[in-house]
C-alpha cells in the first residue's frame, strides 16, 4: 500500500490486495521473552533509514527495440526509453535501481524515495491521470494489473504510447521475476540479471540472521493490520494481504492467515483479533501515525486484549517499501527481523 505518502500496495503486492483500502483512504515487536527491542516497550517507531534506492554501479545501455508480452495479453514493442513513466511506486523503484532513473519523467504518489521526490505525480492509489501522462510525452509506460481506470490505460495506448502491464509481486518468490520483466521491457536484461542476483544475495544474507525457533517450537504470531485513522479504515490481513510471505520468511506465523482468514483483508473486530491472538502487530508507519501511534492503536476495539496489545509489541515499517517485493525487500525483511527479535539492525 506506499510509497510513503499513501501505501501503494500494489500493492497488488501490495498485492492488489490493498487497492480497495487505498481507495477508501484516498489516496510491530518482540515475540515474547526478554529479547525484545526497546521500541516494543515504549511504542516508539524505529529510526527510519534514509529513503533512497541504490542503483546498480553502472547505468545500463538499453538494446532496443524489444518486443515483450504484456500481462494483459498484448504484445508491445518498445523502441525508446528516453522518457519512462512507471505508474506504481514499486515500478519506479525498480527502474531507478536498474540505473535508468535519469530517463524517468513521472511517478506514482507512492514513489517517495529521495531520487524520485521531485518528479510530477500522475497516479494516486492506482488511479492514473491519462492526460497528465500524455502531457509528458512518454516513450514507454509501465503499469501493473491494479492500475486503472481501464479507460485511462486504453487512452494511453490509443495515443500510440507503448504500455507494458506487469504482474504484481505478491511474495518473496516474485521478486526476481518482476525485476526481470521490467528489465526486459526496457531492453536491459543483463542489468536485470545483475539486480536479481544482488537482491537475492541480500535477502539470503538477512535470512541467515533469523534466530532458530524457541526450544518449545513456538514462533511469534504476527497480525498485519492496515489502518488509516483519518478514513476510519481498520482491517486485519489474511492469507492474501501480501504480508504472509514476509512474515513466514522472518520465522513468524501470519496470525490472520493462521486463524482462517483466506482472503486479503477483513474488518477488525474483537472476535477476529481474539481468534488471531497475535504476539505482535505489523503496521505501516503512516497507518500507525494516523491512529496516534501505539497509544491510539491499542484503543482500536480488540487490540488491547491481544497478547500484542497487552505488551505493546508493534512492528512498524514504512508504507513505501513494506509490500513492494522489489530491490529493497532485504531492508524490509531486516527491519522486520530486527524488531521481532531485537538482534538485527
Amino acid at each position: 500500500m506506499d510509497d510513503r505518502t499513501e501505501p501503494s500496495v500494489r500493492r497488488s503486492r501490495v498485492a492488489g490486495a490493498l487497492v480497495s483500502a487505498l481507495a477508501l483512504a484516498l489516496v510491530a515487536t518482540g515475540c515474547g521473552g526478554g529479547n525484545e527491542p526497546a521500541s516494543a516497550k515504549t511504542g516508539a517507531a524505529p529510526a527510519a533509514a534514509p529513503d533512497r534506492v541504490e542503483p546498480l554501479p553502472a547505468a545500463p545501455e538499453p538494446r532496443l527495440p524489444v518486443t515483450v508480452e504484456s500481462a494483459d495479453g498484448t504484445r508491445v514493442t518498445v523502441a525508446s526509453t528516453d522518457r519512462i513513466v512507471p505508474l506504481t511506486g514499486s515500478l519506479n523503484e525498480i527502474v531507478f535501481t536498474l540505473g535508468l532513473g535519469e530517463q524517468v519523467v513521472a511517478r506514482d504518489i507512492t514513489a517517495t524515495f529521495e531520487q524520485a521526490a521531485g518528479l510530477p505525480v500522475v497516479t494516486r492509489a492506482h488511479d492514473v491521470s491519462a492526460e497528465s501522462v500524455l502531457s509528458l510525452k512518454p516513450t514507454v509506460v509501465l503499469a501493473d494489473t491494479s492500475t486503472g481506470p481501464a479507460e485511462a490505460v486504453a487512452q494511453i495506448r490509443d495515443a500510440g504510447i507503448p504500455l507494458v502491464v506487469v504482474e504484481p509481486a505478491k511474495n518473496l518468490a516474485d521478486v526476481g521475476s518482476r525485476i526481470g520483466t521490467v528489465a526486459a521491457a526496457l531492453g536491459v536484461t543483463p542489468a536485470g540479471d545483475a539486480l536479481k542476483a544482488r537482491t537475492q544475495q541480500r535477502i539470503d544474507a538477512v535470512r541467515k540472521e533469523i534466530p532458530a525457533p524457541a526450544k518449545d517450537g513456538g514462533k511469534p504470531r504476527v497480525a498485519f493490520l492496515y489502518v488509516r485513522g483519518s478514513a476510519a479504515v481498520y482491517l486485519l490481513g489474511g492469507a492474501e494481504s501480501g504480508a504472509s510471505s514476509l512474515l513466514e520468511a522472518a520465522g513468524a506465523v501470519d496470525a490472520g492467515k493462521e486463524s482462517g482468514l483466506t482472503k486479503d483483508f477483513t474488518p477488525i473486530t474483537s472476535e477476529a483479533l481474539a481468534k488471531a491472538a497475535p504476539d505482535a502487530i505489523l503496521v505501516m508507519s503512516k497507518g500507525l501515525d494516523s491512529v496516534g501511534g501505539v497509544d491510539g492503536l491499542v484503543k482500536i476495539p480488540g487490540v488491547a486484549e491481544t497478547p500484542a496489545g497487552m505488551d505493546r509489541r508493534v512492528v512498524s515499517i514504512e508504507d513505501g517499501v513494506l509490500l513492494n517485493y522489489g530491490p529493497r525487500t532485504d531492508q524490509v525483511l531486516s527491519s522486520l527481523v530486527g524488531q521481532l527479535y531485537g538482534n538485527v539492525k
